[in-house]
Order: C-alpha cells, then structure tokens, then sequence
C-alpha cells in the first residue's frame, strides 16, 4: 500500500454523492432564482438561495454560462419539440402560430427563459447545439407558412428572434401587474404576419447583426463574486 493512500474504500463515494446533492442543489435554487429574477440574478443570490457557499458555487459552475447551460437544457428541449409540433401541423399557419404562442408562453412563466431565448451563450455548447437545430426547423415552418400562401414573403427567421426579443420586454416590464399583457402583443404581431401583407416592412437585421445584439445581452462568462478571480 502507498503512503496515504486511503484505507477506507467508503470514505470515497459519499463525497461523490454529497458533491452531486450540492449540484443538484445549486441548479434547483438557480431555477428559482433566474425563473424569478432573469439572467441579471447574481450568483451569489443563487449560492444564497442554494444554501451553499459561493466558493462551491464556482467549484461545481466556474462560469455562469456553465449554469444557465446546466438550468436551461430541458428548457431548450421543449423549445424544440414544439418546433417539431408546429411542423406536424397539417395547417402550416397554424403549426407557425401555435409555435410562436407556446415559446412566448415559455417566455411569460420564466423569466430566465424570457432571456435566454434573446441572448447566445458560446461557450455553451449543447445550448446552442440545441438552438440551432431548432432554428433549421424553424426555417422550415416559415417556408411552409409562406408557401401556403398564410404568411407575408418579407417575414424572416429573424423576425422570430425580435418577436422574443419584444415578448421578453413586455414580460419583464409587465410582470405581476399584468401578467397576460404579452398575449395581447403576440396577438397583434400575428395578424400583423399574415399574407396579404397591408405593406412593405423596413429591412430586417442582418443575421450576423443580429448576433451581435444577442452576444451583447448576454450575461458575462463569470463574475465579480467569484472569489478565485483577482480585481
């Protein structure tokens, strides 16, 4: 036997499972939290709210990309089952529509959500893999939409994108006070979509601008809290 090498062969897993309890820990109190409060949550407010100290926080989650990663991947799933829904719909409008209701949805009864679906994560790599795949789905329920005729010809993936982006200010700005508020918008944007356009529309962003925009509102990797980082 080794020099301290560890007699006890249970003294191992328990530490395992105490450090898999405190994960499980800190993604449930970030759910919460980011549910609550939005990406703009800090991550000591989610140490507070996981009872663990935020050293450990940063131990299990180095950055806060690797948290939201971590809270919203079953998020992202759905986000993209109901893509593959809408393109089950015999009716391409509908099936369009419907999905642009249920994200929005998502968006209302999550805050965290609300922003996650408006910024882009980089170093998240399932996140976005997941983000992805979804919008070439997304490609095709527009294409669908306006080759039934339903929807205008000057609507592009991006304006699904500033649909998030404008459902994620109402729902934030509304809050409470009045939380069915952002039905009322989404209900005027899709009349607003529906062929025959009333007029033409003002160019929509370029994709590459559009990025920009999104890495921009992003949360930052890690943060000031992080006891390990030097000012």
């Amino acid at each position: 036997m080794s020099p301290g090498q560890n007699t006890d062969d249970t003294a191992v897993p328990p530490l395992r499972s105490d450090a898999e309890r405190n994960r499980a820990r800190i993604v449930s109190a970030a759910r919460t939290v980011f549910r609550r409060d939005g990406l703009g949550a800090s991550m000591s407010s989610v140490a507070r709210e996981a009872g663990v100290g935020i050293a450990t926080l940063f131990r299990r989650f180095p950055t806060k990309e690797d948290l939201v990663a971590a809270v919203f991947a079953d998020r992202m799933d759905a986000y993209a089952d109901a893509v593959a829904v809408a393109l089950d719909d015999p009716d391409p409008w509908t099936g369009l529509a419907g999905f642009i209701e249920t994200v929005c949805a998502m968006q209302a009864a999550d805050y965290g959500f609300a922003d996650v679906l408006t910024m882009t994560f980089p170093t998240a790599k399932a996140l976005e893999k997941s983000r992805d795949e979804a919008y070439e789905a997304m490609v095709q329920l527009i294409n669908r939409a306006k080759t039934a005729g339903r929807l205008r010809e000057d609507f592009t993936p991006e304006d699904l994108v500033l649909i998030y982006m404008a459902n994620a200010g109402v729902v934030n700005a509304t809050g409470d006070a009045a939380p069915d508020a952002w039905r009322r918008v989404v209900a005027m944007l899709l009349q607003s979509f529906q062929a025959p356009a009333r007029g033409p529309l003002p160019d929509s962003p370029e994709p590459r601008a559009l990025y920009k925009a999104m890495l921009r509102a992003s949360p930052p990797c890690a943060t000031s809290q992080d006891p390990r980082k030097k000012s």
